[in-house]
């Protein structure tokens, strides 16, 4: 299995700690929190289920990065990491299976993709996000990559008026430029959907919001997770700097 290099434990906070995984055995661990939050908390047909991992094809050349509690030992919350060198493996990143990533093509070289974020239900709190996202800022700034995507998914248990909503806000308040969009390959129909619908932004896109992302276009049908996928981007020179200060401090 090929893993990038990278540092053990980078980070302390309370009694959680953050580490990149580095053998097969750390991996699985994300793998099974992964199926139990997709699968087992929203239903999603997720690879690998007959083992209890969510597991694809991209997690052999991903870097995934672990929250622990430093007590019982157990993964609390991961994210993975695709860099665009590792993304010549596979293709392409797994966000290409949803958007027509054209206009991104010349930043290829200089992006990253994170994903399968996934929290253990009872550590979705504000410390947990914040190691994961010192970690990213972190492999961002040691590898000198300029752009962050990532897809951020919506459930559409409600036949998609929630995110429809959450799209609606977000155009107004934070699409990307023009050269920056995205087209969906499957693509939820809006015009179908309630235009007058209201929700708050979930905690996760309103984090990325927060730091400086833009979303980049409608969203996108994810049949296997039932939800609404929309591509989220970060220029890193757009970064909000309070966040840089806090997630690039020195003793990360």
């Amino acid at each position: 299995m090929r893993l990038q290099q990278q540092p053990g434990i980078v980070q302390s906070q309370a009694r959680l700690m953050l580490q990149h995984a580095r053998t097969p055995a750390e991996i699985a661990e994300a793998q099974h929190l992964r199926y139990k939050i997709f699968a087992g908390e929203m239903g999603a047909r997720v690879p690998g289920r007959e083992t209890g991992t969510d597991s694809d094809e991209f997690d052999l050349y991903c870097d995934h990065l672990l929250v622990r509690d430093a007590d019982s030992g157990h993964v609390v919350g991961t994210y993975r990491v695709l860099s665009s060198a590792m993304a010549h493996h596979t293709g392409g990143f797994y966000s290409d299976r949803e958007f027509d990533l054209t206009r991104l093509d010349h930043l290829r070289d200089e992006t990253v993709e994170i994903g399968r974020s996934c929290v253990h239900p009872e550590y979705r709190n504000g410390a947990t996000i914040a190691l994961l996202w010192s970690g990213i800022a972190q492999y961002m700034q040691t590898h000198g990559y300029r752009y962050l995507i990532g897809c951020a998914s919506v459930g559409i248990a409600d036949g998609g008026h929630v995110a429809t909503a959450i799209y609606n806000t977000l155009q107004k308040t934070s699409l990307s430029p023009a050269e920056y969009r995205v087209f969906p390959r499957c693509e939820l129909p809006l015009a179908a959907l309630d235009p007058a619908a209201e929700a708050p932004l979930p905690s996760l896109i309103k984090g990325y919001v927060r730091v400086g992302a833009y979303i980049c276009g409608a969203p996108a049908w994810d049949p296997d997770f039932n939800t609404a996928d929309l591509l989220m981007m970060l220029p890193m020179s757009r970064m909000n700097p309070r966040y840089a200060r806090h997630f690039l401090k020195a003793d990360c």
